[in-house]
């Protein structure tokens, strides 16, 4: 079982000037520790929620990567995940591709629909129906790939249209970077996974997770894909070092389920939290199989 690190808060420490000193070090003790991941939001707002207030800091997501990708020499980088409506898809291949580049071939396209509509009225991004963001997020992976691929030519969707999709140079290593399609919606979310994801990402919880994967499944033997060649992650929104003994019985569970990562947020000083993860849980987490 591998272990991910996705920073979601920037508000510990309080002071602004602080934020880019604790992202490195804490970035810097996962890699030296072994976590497979580090993954950032894409939210321009912090979300409102009961641990959180829009207005607490947030940075944008690529230009905290290509500032991770830096400090590190291992651990995978990805957005979890992308919005689509908040970049045009041929530039995200480009955005995606240089941080590959960048980071020695780590990158990783985590994309969903995006949600958090506050944000977008705020910042004037605009507001989509829900059924033309999953289209937008098909037409998005499909360009993608493309760009991705030795096909230089055009796109035509229905939304988007590109003359050329050049992308020089290429990700490196003479492959694409995998895309992880985030969000468990059962019609729309998880056919896309069964049609052109490498992996998946679902909220913890392991009888929903093991229902979403049978979902999956349904799909995946509908659209003739190997299920067995998507890799299935899940996020673990609670406190996880108050029960590690609970969060290594549940990663048991899910790897029963075929789940290969968990990825934990921190819910303290993010220094302390990862050094305290690389203690505790990374060790064992490892040895689950």
């Amino acid at each position: 079982m591998k272990l991910g690190l996705h920073y979601w808060n920037y508000t510990t420490p309080a002071d602004p000037a602080r934020i880019a000193p604790t992202l490195a070090q804490t970035a810097r003790i996962a890699d030296e520790a072994g976590i497979a991941s580090f993954s950032v939001m894409d939210h321009y707002f912090q979300m409102q929620t009961r641990l959180s207030a829009a207005d607490e800091p947030m940075l944008e997501g690529y230009t905290t990567l290509g500032y991770v990708a830096a400090l590190t020499t291992r651990m995978t980088l990805g957005v979890l995940v992308t919005g689509v409506t908040y970049r045009h898809p041929g530039l995200l291949a480009k955005i995606v591709t240089t941080l590959d580049v960048l980071s020695g071939g780590r990158a990783q396209l985590g994309v969903g629909a995006s949600w958090y509509e506050r944000e977008q009225r705020g910042l004037g991004v605009p507001v989509v129906p829900v059924r033309e963001r999953f289209e937008r997020l098909e037409e998005t992976i499909q360009i993608c790939r493309q760009m991705w691929s030795d096909d230089n030519g055009p796109y035509e969707g229905r939304y988007y249209r590109l003359a050329e999709t050049l992308c020089v140079p290429a990700p490196l290593g003479g492959r694409r970077p995998e895309i992880l399609i985030g969000g468990g919606g059962e019609r729309k979310t998880l056919l896309l996974v069964a049609r052109y994801a490498d992996a998946c990402n679902l909220f913890a919880g392991v009888d929903r997770v093991a229902h979403k994967l049978d979902v999956l499944r349904a799909h995946c033997a509908n659209e003739g894909r190997d299920y067995d060649a998507i890799e299935k992650t899940v996020m673990v929104s609670a406190p996880v070092l108050a029960d590690v003994d609970g969060l290594l019985t549940e990663a048991e569970a899910y790897a029963k389920l075929g789940v290969s990562e968990i990825q934990v947020l921190p819910d303290r000083h993010p220094v302390e939290f990862v050094e305290a993860v690389a203690e505790r849980i990374a060790p064992r987490l490892s040895s689950i199989r």
